[in-house]
């Protein structure tokens, strides 16, 4: 039997079409998994611990009859809960929601198509406001590395679900930094594609302009199979972004053809928190390990445009787009409702704020990345906050506490560019520290394959969380 604990999603495909193991091996490895877990992380929602047992008997009849449905045939896989997936309500993160969803979203049948199987789907704040994992009627998600910590948020179920090897791989959004923040506070890899590079359907965007849907992973080559499955736009998305020449695995496992010239930055594109020590020393320990790799590193501060306005008009209009599709509004919490009453006015804004943040941001992109290949800033400016970030906090409270968290993120969703989360080592104390790699439009490949370098050069998968170890089923 192969070692299932930690062990990725390409080596679990890998192990299931050779018929080292069976499909449903891993699922109740998985499901063995959460349950021993779940109770104190708080990562998963619904859990479809008898739908995960049928599929994974049909997968493995289909492969003994010599058929795979595709790369992740046989894989678990979490699903954030804002994705639709048949039968269950598509919640949000609030109780607001209870009608059930009569089809899978596009990303969902897509894993469905590629042989994946749906084992649950994962806590998020509700309408993924917060950069916090936390909630009112569901409460906190806990951080692996240590309980008394926050995931980050929005996608913070998925990412404790990952930490703690539940599963190998899971769906996140990104709307504002929300694949990538919680990538970062728990020691993660997360690639925020580019703008309609994945599809949104059956919602034409995800917070306007500013929302996108990826992995995340522990590792690179897992997340770059995953993009590869689940990419492409379809006909009812707003955005449809650019066919990349290769598919993204091949990025991920092929070496660079040649150095970069990567630009080093601790500036705070919102003009917020600064980065603090342990986060500034990773950068720049990222820094000279690139050096060492050959590559041109410039460090040097962007002239960013200002975009907090069109990113917090975006924002507001699309709380206000997902909260009117509540079943019963009076269900969503406080703080909610305050945000609400405070974004319904900005929302009609919506379109100019797209525009406000192009015309803004093409001049800067254009100087930007016609002098270098990436840039590479803090994910976030701090490891992992204690739990508890918005307990009692009302609407001003929590976006006070929020926005510092995402203040590094938040630009590039504004922009659409594709930007990762890559682990950059650890505190003292033992939390996970990141780097963000940010690409020119289309620039996917180039991060994929940097980020992949720095995988080989400085691994990180070898090291596991403290409670992880402690519970392994």
């Amino acid at each position: 039997m192969p070692e299932l604990l930690y062990s990725t999603v390409i080596e679990q495909a890998g192990w299931v079409a050779a018929g080292e193991i069976s499909a449903r091996e891993l699922v109740e490895h998985s499901i063995a998994r959460i349950d021993a877990l779940n109770p104190v992380l708080n990562a998963f929602a619904h859990v479809f611990t008898e739908e995960a047992r049928a599929h994974a008997d049909g997968l493995d009849a289909e492969r003994a009859a010599g058929a795979l449905r595709g790369p992740l045939h046989g894989v678990p896989i979490a699903i954030k809960e804002e994705n639709d997936v048949a039968g269950i309500p598509t919640r949000f993160g609030s109780s607001a929601f209870t009608t059930p969803a009569t089809a899978d979203s596009a990303v969902v049948q897509r894993l469905r198509d590629a042989g994946a199987i749906i084992i649950g789907t994962t806590r998020m704040p509700e309408f993924g406001i917060w950069p916090f994992t936390e909630s009112d009627s569901f409460g906190w998600t806990r951080n692996p590395w240590n309980t008394g910590r926050s995931t980050a948020g929005s996608s913070g179920g998925t990412a404790a679900a990952i930490a703690s090897g539940m599963v190998a791989a899971g769906i996140g959004g990104d709307g504002g930094g929300s694949i990538r923040l919680p990538a970062s506070w728990c020691g993660l890899f997360g690639l925020k594609p580019q703008r309609g590079r994945v599809s949104l359907a059956p919602n034409a965007d995800l917070w306007r302009a500013l929302g996108v849907i990826g992995p995340l992973t522990r590792s690179v080559a897992d997340s770059a199979l995953i993009h590869d499955v689940i990419g492409g736009a379809g006909p009812a998305d707003r955005f449809s972004a650019e066919a990349l020449p290769v598919p993204m695995l091949r990025s991920a496992t092929e070496p660079l053809d040649r150095p970069l010239r990567i630009m080093v930055s601790l500036k705070n594109p919102m003009g917020g928190q600064a980065a603090d020590a342990d986060t500034a020393s990773a950068v720049r320990r990222t820094a000279d390990l690139l050096r060492g790799l050959g590559h041109e590193v410039i460090e040097a501060d962007p002239d960013y445009p200002r975009l907090a306005l069109p990113f917090q008009v975006q924002l507001a209009a699309g709380i206000s787009d997902e909260a009117a599709r509540a079943d019963h509004p009076e269900l969503l919490e406080r703080r909610t409702r305050a945000m609400l009453r405070l974004a319904r006015p900005l929302s009609r804004f919506g379109a100019w704020a797209e525009r406000a943040a192009a015309e803004r941001g093409e001049p800067f992109l254009t100087r930007l990345f016609g002098g270098v290949d990436l840039l590479i800033t803090p994910t976030t400016p701090t490891a992992a906050l204690p739990v508890g970030q918005l307990d009692g906090a009302g609407a001003i409270a929590a976006v006070q506490k929020a926005g510092p968290v995402s203040s590094f993120t938040s630009i590039w969703n504004a922009l659409g560019n594709p930007a990762a989360a890559v682990p950059a080592g650890f505190t003292d104390a033992g939390l996970p520290l990141s780097v963000q790699v940010i690409g020119p439009r289309n620039g996917e490949p180039t991060i994929l394959a940097l980020s992949a370098q720095l995988e080989s050069a400085r691994p990180w998968a070898d090291r596991r969380p403290p409670l992880a170890e402690a519970s392994t089923p």
